[in-house]
Formats: C-alpha cells, sequence, structure tokens
C-alpha cells in the first residue's frame, strides 16, 4: 500500500492512523482563515489527528456569474503561505487551470485536483511534474474502475504520490449518492483513499443559483467511511455555515466537526487495530 510523506511527522496512508483534511470552501479573509485554521489545528491536537488546512483562492466553478470566487490567485497563495509558516500546519488547495500550477506549487504541500476536471490531461500532468503529493476528486460522473486511467496518467510523470477522493456519484438531478465499494475497489490500485464528508451531501446547482446540501448527513457517511477504512476525511468547516459565502448548506461548523472527530477517531482505532 503506497504511503504519501506530506511533512516529517504527516504520513497519509490507507493503514495508517486517520488524518483530517479541513477548513473553509474558499478563502473569504485572512482573519477569517487565520481563525479557522487555528481552530482545527487545536481540536486536532487535543485529539491527536495529523491536520491539513485546506482553503480555495479562486473557485472557477461556481453555479452562478455572480457567485463569490476567492481573493485570486496572488493573495490567496499569501495567505495560504502565511496560515502554513505562522502555524506550522501544512496546506491543500485546488487548481482549476494548468498555468497557475508553478506559482501554487512553490506554496502548498498538496495539489487538489477537482472532481470536475479528474480526467483533464493537461492539468493532471502539470500538478504530477510538480512531484508534490497531489489529491484527486473522483468525478461524480466516473466510476471507480475508471480512476486506475488516472493514476496512470500520473505515473507516467513519474510521480507515486497520488491520493485519490471519494466524494459521491450523480443521482438524478442535483443530487449525489455515496457507493462505499468505491472506496475498497479504489483501495485496490493502491493509493491511499480520502472520504470527502461534506461535499457528499452536497446538492449540486439545488438553490439555483448555487449548491444546497444536507450538512446532517455528514457525521453518518464520515463514520461509515472510516468503518470501510480511509487515509483521511476532507471536510469544510465554516464558522457559521449559513452565511458562508460558499458551500454552506454542506459545510459543517466547529462543534460539528469536534463531535465528528471525536467518534471516527475511535471507529479508525478499532478498524486500523491490527
Amino acid at each position: 500500500m503506497n504511503k504519501i510523506k506530506i511533512t516529517e511527522k504527516i504520513i497519509v496512508s490507507n493503514d495508517l492512523p486517520l488524518s483530517v483534511i479541513a477548513g473553509p470552501c474558499i478563502i473569504e479573509s485572512k482573519k477569517q482563515a487565520f481563525e479557522i485554521a487555528k481552530k482545527l489545528k487545536d481540536i486536532c491536537a487535543k485529539l491527536k489527528v495529523n491536520f491539513i488546512f485546506k482553503a480555495s483562492y479562486d473557485k472557477a466553478n461556481r453555479s452562478s456569474i455572480d457567485s463569490f470566487r476567492g481573493p485570486g490567485l496572488e493573495k490567496g497563495l499569501a495567505i495560504l503561505s502565511e496560515i502554513k509558516n505562522i502555524l506550522k500546519i501544512p496546506v491543500l488547495t485546488d487548481v482549476h487551470c494548468s498555468y497557475d500550477v508553478k506559482k501554487v506549487a512553490e506554496v502548498v504541500d498538496i495539489i487538489q485536483i477537482p472532481a470536475f476536471l479528474c480526467r483533464q490531461t493537461d492539468l493532471i500532468v502539470a500538478c504530477a511534474n510538480t512531484n508534490l503529493p497531489i489529491n484527486i476528486k473522483k468525478g461524480q460522473f466516473l466510476a471507480p474502475e475508471d480512476t486506475l486511467q488516472i493514476i496512470k496518467k500520473v505515473n507516467a510523470c513519474k510521480n507515486n504520490k497520488l491520493s485519490l477522493t471519494e466524494r459521491g456519484s450523480s443521482f438524478g438531478y442535483r443530487n449525489l449518492v455515496v457507493d462505499f465499494r468505491s472506496i475498497e475497489i479504489m483501495k485496490q490500485f493502491g493509493c491511499p483513499v480520502i472520504f470527502d464528508a461534506t461535499h457528499s451531501v452536497q446538492k449540486p446547482g439545488g438553490l439555483g443559483t448555487s449548491s444546497g446540501g444536507d450538512r446532517q448527513f455528514v457525521l453518518p457517511l464520515a463514520k461509515a467511511a472510516v468503518a470501510v477504512g480511509v487515509a483521511a476525511l476532507f471536510v469544510e468547516v465554516h464558522p457559521n455555515p449559513d452565511k458562508a459565502l460558499s458551500d454552506g448548506a454542506n459545510s459543517i461548523d466547529f462543534k460539528m466537526f469536534k463531535d465528528m472527530m471525536q467518534e471516527v477517531v475511535k471507529i479508525d482505532k478499532i478498524i486500523k487495530r491490527k
């Protein structure tokens, strides 16, 4: 089973203790991003869970042309860099354009490719050529078996530091469903598998000009995924999800995050006790 070294102390693998990738969907402000990162770091430290901060500098796939997209490449990366260096935590962000990759790679510890772009060869190659760890979300339209072709694209660039993320599959219009067989299938390919607990309860375009979601199902799905056995959870956390500028309907607050992590850590220890 492949293991991905993120930092000297953080190694992500399906058979190692659970890690968590968490943070807001979008950087709304420097102050808020630091607040979220600090709070999540403290929660994870008390639970002895490896923590990676995530946030987007620019979401190019918003439902509406009028939706908030973030501070942009330069300002966003500057904020992520400060969080990384001041709070001493690794950071992850997603890229939507291959011409952003070089600058992003100078700052982050993990580059993420969004689900809608998981088959974009030029973007995958650009990310893989940085030789950084890459997290690729399995597209809502993709069978888990099809991720093998994604793996081959990354490996062709002499990069084997790839994790795959399950985030639900399209089920009719504006709905997602999680088939937990997907996790086991992708694990067979040798990559760490991550479960996106918050995007899996999203309802794409469900509010017309933005996505809806059912955050009350985040905890049961997270527990189910950890019971199957995953390397990490991916969670979007916001101080006030109902007022979040992106993905608020499927984001959770600090209390929900803490309560969830307390439960899933216990499950993870049982599943991986061997």
